[in-house]
């Protein structure tokens, strides 16, 4: 586990690909003399000159270094004299650069330079630039140099930079993909979605800095990991370490007492206008400040606004700020604020903060605006700040709608409800109690645990006061939602047979908000009934609507995360895998868009079931992880299929304690409702530990509550695990009648266990070639494993390497999967169920006393079975038995 004592210092390279690629081009060419390196400090400058310099060296090439540095730029030839040959007479310059010169150009060639690298290139000092130019124009030396933004016109960058023989690169902040990236590698594990975004957007994408912001979290114990992902504390700020705090005071030390001013006022409020900042004493100032890195100014629309240049900044200057003054500095700012009058959405939620801190109160109205602002953004303890502010005489209904919403959101379902209920006493009209009836149930049912008689009842409570159309539409719709997500499939379906075909007209925006909520729920509940193609249609229908609203400055909000999932889920049950995942991560990681909260849990749950069915366990545990650690304090639905889900993929990788650990957070839990699909994380805990008789029998039974309840993807996919571990004949005959009203991927699964049943290796390499197309990377590898011994059995050795060839291939895409197909893989003849059960086991180091008592059986039979695997396997000893099935899954 990474400690701040364990996390490098020097961090791994990340996302700086592209400029060592131009590097390695621009050193290979001899027309090149030198490589800049531009950027702000901290930003990685250094990182990526000391990677060119390794490159160079294993390309052949001597590799130095020199420090420029202030006190070396005091002293001619400070900064390089070491690197000067013996011999060198300097009381006469022009004579001894011409000698150092020549004696350097014999030493070194052009398919053997000396690379040297310089940090901060801008304090080099005129004599040691001039030298280097002339040994650069030699050929003897090439430059790698790093230079600070903002320091182009330093005269010894003006010297060597100059000319087409020396490529400048410019060094831009990590972007969060990278970040997302360097986090991962630095504490060996993945990282939340909501720390990735918080450390990227406190960095600024500048590796030094965020270096130091995970040190002081890991040290302060706000950065932790629950044994399967690392997230930061809910907290407001993030610690900044000392040595972070002397960086950037260090920077900004040589601020003037009246630039500092400026510079509190926009650590306190934010991005403020430059028309503001000029009434600012010392506001003529702004330009020297962003000259000096210190400060940016952006346009938006017809105003021109003035930021810190990194966000750090604000987590360092207020520190200093005396408490008098800050209060001065926000009553200014809310006064200005309140004058002009809010030009952007956020100014309400700004004016509100500044009211509160400044004078601790606010106007009820501004506070529910800001509020509603807050909520909007998914900071729901700022919305509730702003909320509980507001005196009792203004919790009008908005306000308590609001308060419910926001209560629910935070993971405090019962004072929601308490809330909601006052909220619905003084809804008497159709749109408020809509909008009540809305709120409770999905508080009810996703955050409380509700069974599904007390979440109706909450919907049905609303229908005294909905008499329209519309209404009682939304009501239905709200009802059928409510049931799929219960997992009455085919009940929420019949709820929506009288759903119109045709989207709502344009300008009919609550109509189509409730369209697109009832294509959703559609989407889903085909997709769960294994109906994968129709569902795709009204996914692809709903996810665009909501993408016309977004382009038309209008969100659907949870109606677009829902659509979202569903069309993952759909596309999944249709076998196209890949663009399923695809969908779904763009979705996760959409700039313009990405859903927070529930929101985005509902569209994680498909990414991590879609990952489990590719047969990828790392990647699905790791979206199962997020999962439960998101919906602790909420999410009773989904939390127990989370569970199930990351109990499977730790038992898939080996990882048996994980899997164990899960299973018994799973049995805790009081769900109202159960998945038979959930019984998946039981199952492969069975087949981990060894014991395939009792993860047959999970999922047998399984398999017959899935079909009982109409939930016939599920049941596709318990029994395909079923055939995979043994009983191809017993699944193969339901396989193929779901076949028949299935898509894709159904279709290939009966076709797996049909070949599995009979032995056919052309069926089960044609299902691997199509399994592999979808991207279903474990069937794939398991099927065409198998192919391969019954062609290298029957003699037809191109056909087995062709198969095992696609095998080999797709395994390496599992990340590790361990089942009993592919540990047994290779054998002459085929392994019984219970001889790859006893062939496992005995791998692992069980004696045939625990074998026997483990399966139930008698000594003398596990041995007679080891006996038959040891002859099917060519082995004759328990050890060449471990080496056999662990090179299987290797």
């Amino acid at each position: 586990m990474a400690t701040a004592e364990t996390v490098p210092r020097r961090w791994p390279l990340v996302g700086r690909e592209a400029e060592l690629k131009v590097f390695e081009a621009v050193l290979d060419e001899t027309g090149y003399s030198g490589f800049l390196i531009f950027g702000e400090p901290g930003v990685g400058k250094t990182r990526l000159a000391e990677e060119c310099l390794d490159v160079a060296g294993l390309r052949g090439h001597a590799v130095g270094r020199a420090a420029a540095t202030g006190a070396a730029a005091e002293i001619p030839l400070g900064a390089v004299a070491h690197l000067l040959p013996d011999g060198v007479d300097l009381s006469h310059p022009v004579a001894g650069f011409a000698t150092a010169v020549r004696l350097m150009s014999r030493a070194y060639t052009a398919t053997a330079r000396l690379v040297l690298l310089i940090d901060d290139l801008h304090l080099l000092d005129s004599t040691s630039a001039l030298l280097l130019r002339q040994l650069m124009e030699s050929g003897a030396v090439f430059l790698v140099g790093t230079v600070h933004s903002g320091a182009s016109s330093a005269e010894s960058v003006v010297t060597l930079g100059r000319g087409d023989a020396v490529h400048h690169a410019d060094l831009a902040p990590l972007t969060w993909r990278e970040v997302n990236g360097l986090l991962r590698d630095a504490l060996a594990g993945h990282v939340h979605r909501e720390t990735v975004d918080r450390l990227h957007a406190a960095s600024g994408g500048n590796p030094l800095y965020l270096g130091e912001l995970v040190r002081g979290a890991l040290t302060e114990g706000r950065l932790t990991n629950d044994g399967e992902i690392w997230r930061l504390a809910a907290t407001e700020s993030l610690p900044v370490t000392r040595r972070l705090t002397d960086l950037i005071r260090h920077r900004l030390a040589t601020v003037a007492p009246r630039a500092r001013r400026v510079l509190d006022v926009l650590a306190l409020c934010g991005p403020v206008s430059v028309a503001d900042l000029e009434r600012e004493p010392g506001a003529d100032v702004l330009d020297e400040l962003e000259r000096a890195g210190l400060v940016t100014t952006v346009r938006e629309g017809r105003r021109a606004y003035a930021r810190l240049a990194h966000p750090l900044y604000a987590e360092v200057l207020p520190a200093d700020v005396t408490e008098p003054r800050r209060r001065e500095i926000l009553r200014e700012q809310a006064d200005r604020l309140g004058r002009t009058g809010s030009r952007r959405r956020e100014d309400a939620m700004r004016l509100a903060s500044y009211r509160l801190a400044g004078t601790g109160t606010a106007d009820p109205v501004l506070l529910l605006q800001a509020a509603r602002l807050a909520s909007y953004g998914g900071d729901h303890a700022r919305a509730l700040a702003f909320l509980r502010a507001v005196p009792e005489e203004g919790l009008t209904f908005p306000a308590l709608l609001l308060l419910g919403r926001t209560l629910s959101e935070a993971g405090r379902p019962q004072e929601a409800e308490d809330v909601l209920r006052r909220a619905d006493e003084v809804a008497t009209t159709e749109r408020p109690a809509l909008a009540v009836a809305l709120a409770r149930t999905h508080n009810l049912m996703w955050c409380r645990g509700a069974a599904r008689e007390e979440a109706v009842a909450a919907n049905d409570a609303a229908r005294d006061r909905v008499t329209s159309p519309a209404g009682l539409w939304v009501l239905r719709v709200n009802e059928a939602n409510i049931l799929s997500s219960l997992g009455y499939h085919a009940e929420s379906l019949g709820l929506l047979d009288g759903m119109p075909e045709e989207e709502p007209p344009a300008g009919d925006v609550a109509g189509a908000v409730t369209w697109t909520a009832a294509a959703a729920t559609r989407a889903s509940g085909l997709a769960f009934m294994g109906r994968g193609e129709e569902a795709v249609r009204w996914a692809e229908r709903a996810v665009a609507l909501c993408a016309k609203a977004r382009d038309e400055g209008r969100g659907h909000g949870p109606q677009e995360a829902a659509a979202r999932s569903a069309l993952v889920l759909a596309l999944t049950e249709s076998g196209r895998l890949e663009e399923a995942r695809a969908v779904g991560e763009h979705a996760y990681t959409d700039p313009a868009g990405a859903p927070t909260g529930w929101q985005r849990t509902l569209l994680v749950f498909p990414i991590a079931r879609n990952a489990w069915l590719a047969g990828h366990p790392a990647s699905a545990r790791r979206w199962y992880a997020e999962i439960v650690h998101d919906t602790r304090p909420q999410g009773v639905i989904i939390r127990p299929l989370a569970l199930a889900g990351l109990a499977a993929a730790a038992a898939l990788q080996g990882d048996v304690r994980a899997a164990e650990a899960a299973l018994a957070e799973y049995a805790g839990l009081a769900a109202p409702v159960r998945v038979p699909e959930e019984r998946l994380g039981e199952a492969w805990t069975h087949v981990a530990r060894g014991e395939q008789g009792e993860a047959r029998a999970v999922l047998r039974a399984a398999a017959a509550e899935a079909r009982e309840r109409g939930q016939f993807s599920s049941e596709a996919v318990l029994l395909t695990d079923l055939a995979r571990l043994g009983c191809a004949a017993e699944a193969a005959g339901r396989l193929a009648e779901l076949a028949g009203t299935g898509g894709p991927f159904t279709a290939a699964r009966a076709r797996l266990a049909a070949g599995l049943a009979s032995g056919d290796p052309d069926g089960l390499s044609a299902v691997a070639e199509d399994f592999d197309r979808m991207g279903a990377n474990l069937l794939a590898a398991e099927a065409a494993s198998v192919a391969a011994e019954l062609w290298r059995r029957s003699g037809y050795s191109r056909k087995a390497s062709a198969a095992a060839a696609r095998s080999t291939v797709n395994t390496v895409l599992c990340e590790g999967a361990r089942t009993p197909v592919l540990r047994t893989a290779g054998a002459a003849m085929p392994l019984t169920a219970r001889e790859k059960e006893v062939a496992i086991l005995a791998a692992e180091g069980l004696a045939s006393r625990d074998i026997a008592a483990k399966l139930t059986v008698s000594v003398r039979t596990v041995d007679n079975h080891l006996q038959r695997v040891y002859v099917k396997l060519g082995v004759s000893t328990r050890g060449e038995l471990t080496d056999r099935l662990g090179r299987a899954n290797a």
